[in-house]
């Protein structure tokens, strides 16, 4: 049995077979997946698993050198907004780096998605949670 915190098979996969800049995306359940990357879907139900459960064990497993969010996030959904950038701090001390933040429109973002190596749907019923991580280099 693999020994390490994240044990979904079809994200691990998805993650060591990223290179430095690929990406993947966190999404609530409502974003829409496009047909080009691969799906994982993680919604049991509403609220299962919610969105940071997933983040914090996705962080785990990949190095960020950059995260997208929807400019949305910040007059819809800030109490998420002020979680995801808490977190991503947090990640920059782990890592030793400084994380970019970058915000774009819901729409350019959901267009990003087509690019993702894979996206991650999580049972998150909360406005414009969705984060696009992009992978960094650990050297």
């Amino acid at each position: 049995m693999k020994k390490g915190v994240l044990l979904n098979a079809n994200i691990v996969s998805v993650i060591a077979k990223m290179g430095h800049t690929d990406h993947i995306t966190l999404a609530d359940a409502g974003l829409p997946i496009p047909q080009g990357p691969e799906r994982i879907d993680l919604a049991i139900t509403q609220g299962l698993p919610n969105f940071m459960s997933v983040l914090s064990v996705v962080t785990q497993e990949i190095q960020v050198e950059k995260a997208i969010l929807a400019g949305e996030i910040t007059t819809m959904n800030p109490q998420m907004e002020k979680v995801i950038l808490a977190h991503l701090h947090e990640l920059e001390q782990v890592q030793g780096n400084c994380i970019e933040i970058v915000y774009c429109s819901h729409e350019s973002l959901k267009q990003m998605t087509h690019n993702s190596k894979a996206v991650i749907r999580t049972g998150e019923c909360s406005p414009f949670a969705n984060v696009i991580l992009c992978s960094g280099v650990t050297f």
